[in-house]
């Protein structure tokens, strides 16, 4: 497992993949440096590959993990981050200032967040995948805003700089404390937005690239943040069940058995709806369009809030809380106006249409059913009439 966090040759060419460009950052339009990548960043980063390294360097191996009473609170807090994923709470790190206050300090970052993925791999479980990559990217998202934004120690935000363009391929420029973003890389991150503030033309422009403050430019790439880690997850291999790590697998599987909700696709929905509840039903991450389309279609079908919640539970980002909030406030509970849901033109702007030819001729998703029973009746009526 530890072997496929570590650095690849690839890693050392500066014009590979974009997977491949680990140690290097473009600086400006010429230039590429190599930065350092320290104790700090290891433990405020722990999906960086040489975090990954960290842990073979210590000389631990997995086994003793399971044995050893000194490590096991490592194990425990391992534990803990999972279960912080699965609540939705962001994961309470032991760093103070984003800096790492001593060995102790650095192993259970670090050490914490790979034995949370052997943790993981053993349950087996898609939704524990789903909640922990999200929960990491938002943890790993609050540093990144605090060193990119850091104008003392110009390191930090050449570090930032860099895992940015790591996970995401995208180079943010920084020029007289401004961020800049090139105008097609904008456009690609923040398709998956549909708030008035990320459309284009409310963004200021400058030769090219879109001006952001730190926290947007950061929050402009967190969906690709989610799939790095995700996908470093996923490639990592499963290792022989570690004696001493029973207990925690079956609680975590447990846990997530309890978060997958039970339900049936029986075909009656229009193939959109169909889509969102096996996004859901995977753990993963339907955007908020698809979610209110999905939230709007049942309601307009007069299913109870009740039935129609435990469709989200198994969102990565999913609060009980928030979730009732916003169906009642979709339901018209709230302001007494009910929203509708959006017409498929609306849904194949938004990528959200999956029209097969049964949608032949509908303009919204809710006549799907009626001109399915529709076209029922007439065929049933003709057979009759033979």
């Amino acid at each position: 497992m530890v072997d496929t966090l570590l650095p690849t040759p690839e890693w050392r060419s500066c014009n590979g993949p974009v997977s491949g460009r680990g140690p290097f950052i473009y600086a400006g339009c010429q230039s590429c440096i190599m930065l350092h990548v320290g104790k700090d960043e290891k433990a405020k980063y722990p999906f960086l590959p040489e975090a990954g390294k960290f842990l073979q360097d210590q000389g631990f191996s997995l086994a003793e993990f399971g044995t050893d009473p000194v490590l096991k609170v490592i194990v425990d807090k391992a534990y803990e981050r999972i279960m912080a994923a699965t609540r939705g709470s962001v994961y309470r790190s032991a760093l103070v200032g984003g800096k790492a206050t001593g060995d102790h300090t650095l192993n259970m970052e670090i050490f914490s967040f790979l034995i949370a993925i052997v943790l993981i791999k053993l349950a087996n479980h898609n939704t524990l995948v789903q909640r922990f990559a999200l929960n990491e990217s938002r943890r790993a998202e609050a540093f990144l805003t605090g060193d990119l934004s850091d104008t003392q120690d110009r390191s930090r935000s050449d570090m930032a700089r860099r895992i940015i363009h790591d996970v995401s391929g995208t180079q943010v420029v920084q020029s007289n404390h401004r961020y800049l973003i090139p105008v097609a890389d904008y456009l690609i991150h923040s398709k998956s937005f549909h708030e008035r503030e990320w459309k284009l033309v409310n963004r200021e422009v400058d030769g090219g690239y879109i001006i952001l403050k730190p926290d947007k430019a950061v929050r402009l790439v967190r969906h690709t943040l989610v799939t790095y880690i995700t996908s470093r997850i996923n490639k990592s291999p499963v290792p022989e069940m570690i004696p001493g790590f029973e207990v925690m697998v079956a609680q975590l599987v447990a846990e997530a058995e309890r978060l997958t909700p039970k339900y049936v696709v029986t075909g009656v929905n229009p193939p959109c709806v169909e889509h969102a509840i096996k996004v859901l039903e995977g753990g993963e991450n339907l955007p908020h369009s698809g979610r209110f389309m999905l939230a709007t279609f049942l309601l307009s079908r007069g299913k109870p809030i009740a039935e129609i919640a435990p469709l989200f539970r198994n969102a990565p980002d999913y609060n009980e809380r928030i979730t009732m909030y916003q169906l009642k406030h979709l339901a018209g509970e709230k302001t007494g106006t009910k929203y509708m849901c959006p017409s498929c033109n609306k849904l194949r702007i938004q990528g959200l249409c999956f029209a097969t030819e049964e949608c032949d001729g509908i303009t919204n998703p809710l006549q799907f059913g009626r001109r399915r029973m529709a076209a029922g009746d007439v065929a049933a009526q003709e057979a009759a009439g033979r």
